[in-house]
């Protein structure tokens, strides 16, 4: 894919357990145009994931990540309720929210699946 993405790195976004890039150019329109409007730093904790990766392989099909359609970005209070109430103008469809523990735990889930993946979309949901 060509990389015109000014505030995400491809390595940030690649599997971390094989290293493997897979995230979808869609995915990432949003996501820069969410950063964008949001104007602080998003650290990516997930982006995409290998089906060898272990939160993958215990999965009996792969999820969101593993098709490059979602991302976890680390964050917490007004950052993450900013997150969860403007994702949804810029095309995601899939919202999950951490916000428990330490805050080097929180996180937001974007993904950007539709009926088509085998999901039901708009949906959120909490861990």
């Amino acid at each position: 894919m060509d990389w015109d993405f000014s505030n995400f790195r491809p390595e940030e976004l690649a599997c971390r357990h094989t290293g493997q890039e897979g995230i979808k150019y869609e995915l990432m329109v949003a996501l820069q145009s969410l950063r964008d409007e949001m104007g602080f730093p998003f650290i990516i904790t997930s982006g995409y994931r290998s089906l060898e990766h272990p939160i993958e392989a215990k999965k009996k099909t792969g999820g969101t990540h593993s098709l490059g359609l979602a991302v976890d970005i680390l964050c917490s209070d007004k950052q993450a309720f900013k997150i969860v109430t403007n994702a949804a103008k810029h095309g995601f469809t899939g919202i999950g929210v951490n916000q428990k523990g330490s805050r080097d735990q929180r996180f937001i889930h974007l993904d950007i699946a539709g009926i088509k993946n085998g999901k039901v979309r708009p949906k959120i949901w909490s861990y």
